[in-house]
């Protein structure tokens, strides 16, 4: 130590000391970024910050969930850039920039999702997919061994059995397509397509479907509107003469099918809601969830003198319906499944006035582009399934509304998981009544689908028919 240099003295030099070199380590990280940008191109890189040298800003990321785009959105306008999980970032909001990346697959950009996304799925998915397939393997991964496995067994069976045209379930179409089109899926393809259909189907919509519980539960308003419009469509239950058994022809097995799928969704995912002994969605009359995928079959005995109890629902009935569609299209706006996309710039382009260099990541968000858009007449963070029954939504362009994507990526199961979605409505406000089993409504997280966190707890009370109305 120099003479004359105290203790307390040397600690601060040398904290000053290391604050400089830190703020010179930061300096030259974003320096390196910069020059990093496309000389051929007069557009400056986005606004942002790049965060710490390797870490980036991805510990702030992971702390402050959602609020971390949000507030940089607000600081630095709807394309931003940043650096997460050792990849240079761009974060795309608004219809406009959205669109343009969309519409910009295999041209501008390419599909790029997070590796552990790719490692679980497989590189054979439509998901992870590009024009050059890479089939990389990792091995080790017991999860999704232990889902190949068992795939792999039922796709067996279903090889060894005789052809047939017909198609049982999801894997025997995904069997046949590709024979009808003169090609053969190795076993590999068949499994990972398989996996695939799981996760982008079963758990987007079992996502969805807990959004709809929850958000008609914190708007009991749109409950009372929904049995309104059914009433005036003759698809709600008249109770003033029904018996408190199920309607003829109908029986408890939609309801229990209903609630055996929320069960071990819970269960496993922690998605749909919790089920306690009072869940049991019985007692009087119910339209029939299974009628879009089975016959219906005549009633095994004649209906009481006014009990009006609706066998089944077409799909041509369903599309009438124009507040339920309105109210399912809100809630898939406030609380898209999904809350962005990523992508891969296969070149430098220009976006909102900046450039996007090539191989950097594109990140586009579902969420906030809902959130922002300025074409609804009321505020878009408030629930109102009215905005939409209005004609000029459509005429302002689809892009301000894109909870199943866009472009050639665009959800291919998007009209059956709004038909789910209405069938699951109209079973509950027919049949039901809930309300929250903890003291406070859950909190949500968007990753990797949005969810309640501790899940969420409801107690289900069945209407009572001969009130016709609460339990």
């Amino acid at each position: 130590m120099p003479a004359g240099l105290c203790w307390p003295a040397a600690a601060a030099l040398a904290l000053l000391f290391l604050a400089l070199l830190l703020a010179l380590c930061r300096h030259l990280w974003a320096l390196r970024w910069s020059l990093s940008r496309d000389r051929a191109s007069a557009l400056p890189l986005p606004k942002g910050s790049m965060g710490w040298p390797f870490f980036g800003e991805t510990l702030h990321w992971l702390l402050q969930g959602s609020r971390f785009h949000s507030s940089r959105r607000e600081r630095y306008g709807n394309v931003f850039k940043t650096h997460l999980l050792g990849r240079p970032v761009v974060r795309v909001t608004g219809a406009e920039n959205v669109r343009k990346i969309l519409l910009g697959e295999h041209t501008l950009v390419s599909a790029q999702w997070p590796q552990s996304t790719q490692i679980l799925l497989g590189s054979h998915t439509l998901l992870g997919s590009t024009g050059d397939l890479h089939r990389q393997r990792r091995k080790g991964i017991k999860a999704r061994d232990m889902l190949h496995e068992f795939m792999e067994r039922a796709i067996q069976e279903k090889l060894q059995r005789a052809i047939s045209e017909e198609h049982s379930d999801a894997l025997d179409f995904i069997i046949n397509s590709a024979k009808e089109h003169g090609k053969e899926f190795t076993m590999q393809e068949l499994k990972e397509s398989a996996i695939e259909l799981i996760f982008a189907a079963f758990f987007t919509t079992a996502s969805a479907s807990t959004s709809l519980i929850l958000l008609l539960l914190k708007h009991p308003s749109a409950i009372e509107k929904i049995r309104q419009e059914l009433v005036s469509h003759e698809l709600y239950p008249q109770h003033q003469n029904c018996p408190m058994a199920p309607c003829p022809g109908t029986g408890r097995d939609s309801e229990q099918q209903l609630l055996t799928t929320a069960s071990d969704a819970h269960e496993d995912q922690r998605q749909l809601p919790d089920l306690t002994e009072e869940t049991e969605l019985g007692g009087g009359c119910s339209p029939n969830l299974p009628a879009l995928l089975e016959p219906m079959h005549p009633p095994s005995s004649p209906q009481p003198r006014g009990c009006r109890c609706p066998l089944d629902i077409s799909l041509e009935q369903l599309s009438r319906l124009r507040y339920l569609d309105c109210v399912v299209k809100e809630v898939l706006r406030v609380l898209p499944p999904v809350s962005g996309g990523y992508r891969t710039a296969l070149q430098t382009f220009e976006l909102d006035g900046y450039q996007i260099p090539k191989g950097w990541s594109v990140m586009y968000s579902i969420r906030d582009t809902h959130e922002t858009a300025a074409i609804y007449q009321s505020p878009p963070g408030g629930f109102d399934p009215d905005r939409f029954n209005v004609t000029h939504l459509e005429a302002a362009g689809r892009f301000h509304y894109i909870p199943f994507g866009g472009g050639a990526r665009s959800c291919i199961g998007k009209e059956l998981a709004q038909a789910i979605l209405k069938l699951l409505a109209i079973e509950l406000v027919t049949t039901a009544r809930w309300e929250l089993a903890t003291p406070t409504f859950p909190a949500m997280q968007t990753v990797p689908i949005v969810h309640p966190v501790d899940g969420l707890q409801l107690y289900f009370h069945p209407l009572r028919p001969s009130h016709g109305g609460e339990a």
